[in-house]
């Protein structure tokens, strides 16, 4: 840990003394995060706000710095307003929409201000909408003074969807604004997942405390799971042992190659292409099968434990995980390669939904939807933790920034998890898969980053004088990245959403929290 004027240095799961954390004015901590993320060699992970005594809120920034390795900590307080980051930093604008809604703190100037989630402020008495403690809060229900975006002129016509969808999906509203079939706007509004899972957390870690975790996005039970273990470790002090970080890592590298081989079947149903479609509906559960095998449970429900995991995997084990990854592999591998040779696969998505590099890059999109659009960016290799720190995978990058570089991302990283597990199967570590855990350090701040299968996961804990949660910040992937589908469906064909859609398959509940 580094200590500057304007900032304090770290590196992931590396825990730091609260006091040390510097709290810099308004204007300086407004500079210098600017300063930081202005060559887009830094990402904002998170921007959040936690009450202080009277009326202040402390505002904690953390950034990234992929060049060093290293995670920038700094803080400022403010009171019931402040002068919107958003308009020098886009990468804030959603940030700054959550902790208005969370603490009823105003940030003036912001171009777009309105929930997120639309619950009530977290803070008695404060709302930054204006609204009494007896008013009902409905997802949907815009506060006053806040408004749908609106097109108007001749043929202009609004289409709102959802938040009920057809198929056993999550729920959200997506309200487009169209001539035609053509798309000027689309707005999407979330929260109908919220559960208070923050919250939840406070007073913990406890035996409840990683289940939520794990259910705060399914779909990435082991991306969250991994986040919350290695920052629980870095306030204990201890690192799992090397066997646990290996099963720990390929159970991580299951769960992509899970997610990814389904995702490339649902962007083969959307377009009708049924070979495809049908094979990956498959080949999807052989992977989670795997991950079965490991523990009992197909999305990996309790593999990962504080101090290491709960199961091992024995010689016999290791061969038939092997067995089943190269067979899985050789299937995915014809079913896959299909898209690549149909020329009406390649017509629908080639150029559609195109996100441009400097949209990405002000936005802030992580993981493979950034790096489709040709940002270098992946936490297994920038900030690595477990056994990424000893077999870095090469990083999957195109740059088109449409339908098929963000499914051909997928396609090259299914190809570079393939040799890891492998690797990692053939040579695990010996000795024990789990350490005992001593007390959480008090007092301290400490951020875990990994790269779930969608992108950057962030969990970011401070501990009170006990060492027991007195704030806890989880960053989901898909907090940076639906606004990227908002872009991506600007100028095309409002028939082209489903496809668009399946191509970012953004988390709902990892969003509401």
């Amino acid at each position: 840990m580094t200590a500057l004027a304007e900032c304090v240095m770290t590196t992931n799961c590396q825990p730091v003394p609260l006091r040390d954390v510097p709290v810099l004015s308004e204007s300086k901590f407004a500079t210098q995060l600017a300063d930081e993320l202005c060559n887009n060699a830094s990402g904002l992970s998170a921007l959040f706000g936690v009450p202080q005594s009277g009326q202040h809120v402390r505002l904690y920034a953390v950034t990234n710095q992929q060049t060093t390795g290293q995670i920038h900590l700094m803080a400022t307080d403010v009171g019931d307003s402040y002068t919107s980051l958003t308009p020098q930093i886009s990468q804030a604008h959603w940030f700054e929409r959550e902790i208005a809604e969370q603490w009823g703190v105003v940030p003036k100037g912001h171009p777009w201000l309105k929930p997120i989630r639309s619950h009530r402020s977290y803070v008695a008495g404060r709302d930054a909408w204006g609204r009494s403690s007896d008013d009902p809060i409905l997802p949907c229900v815009q506060p006053a003074g806040t408004d749908y975006f609106k097109v108007t002129g001749p043929e202009a016509h609004e289409v709102a969807v959802g938040p009920v969808h057809a198929g056993v999906i999550e729920p959200g509203h997506f309200r487009f604004q169209c001539h035609g079939e053509n798309v000027f706007s689309l707005e999407i509004e979330l929260g109908f997942q919220h559960r208070g899972i923050e919250q939840s957390l406070i007073g913990g870690p406890d035996k409840r405390s990683l289940h939520s975790i794990e259910t705060l996005a399914g779909d990435t039970t082991l991306g969250h799971g991994m986040a919350y273990c290695q920052l629980l470790e870095g306030l204990a002090g201890i690192e799992a042992p090397l066997r646990a970080q290996a099963i720990r890592c390929v159970a991580m590298e299951f769960e992509r190659l899970a997610n990814h081989t389904g995702d490339l079947g649902g962007l083969a149903t959307d377009i009708g292409f049924l070979p495809t479609a049908s094979f990956c509906g498959r080949l999807r559960g052989d992977w989670l099968n795997a991950t079965a095998l490991i523990c009992g449970n197909r999305f990996g429900r309790s593999l990962g434990q504080p101090g290491g995991t709960r199961w091992d995997i024995d010689d016999a084990m290791a061969d038939e995980l092997t067995k089943r990854t190269e067979a899985a592999f050789r299937d995915v591998t014809g079913a896959v390669e299909l898209l690549w040779n149909t020329p009406t696969v390649m017509a629908r998505f080639e150029n559609c939904g195109e996100v441009p590099r400097e949209f990405a890059d002000d936005l802030g999109l992580v993981g493979m939807a950034g790096r489709a659009c040709g940002i270098d960016r992946d936490a297994r290799r920038d900030f690595p933790s477990g056994m990424y720190r000893f077999a870095q995978l090469p990083v999957a990058v195109w740059a088109t920034g449409d339908v098929f570089a963000r499914a051909y991302v997928r396609w090259l990283e299914i190809q570079r998890s393939i040799p890891f597990i492998l690797d990692q199967l053939q040579a695990l570590p010996r000795g024990p898969v789990k350490r005992p855990m001593g007390p959480l350090q008090p007092d301290s701040l400490v951020v875990s980053l990994t790269e779930g299968w969608r992108g950057e996961i962030c969990h970011v804990a401070i501990t009170d004088t006990a060492g027991q949660f007195a704030h806890y910040k989880v960053v989901d992937p898909s907090f940076h990245n639906w606004i990227g589908l908002a872009m991506a469906l600007r100028d095309q064909e409002i028939s082209d959403f489903p496809v668009n859609n399946k191509s970012f398959n953004l988390s709902y509940s990892g969003h509401d929290l």
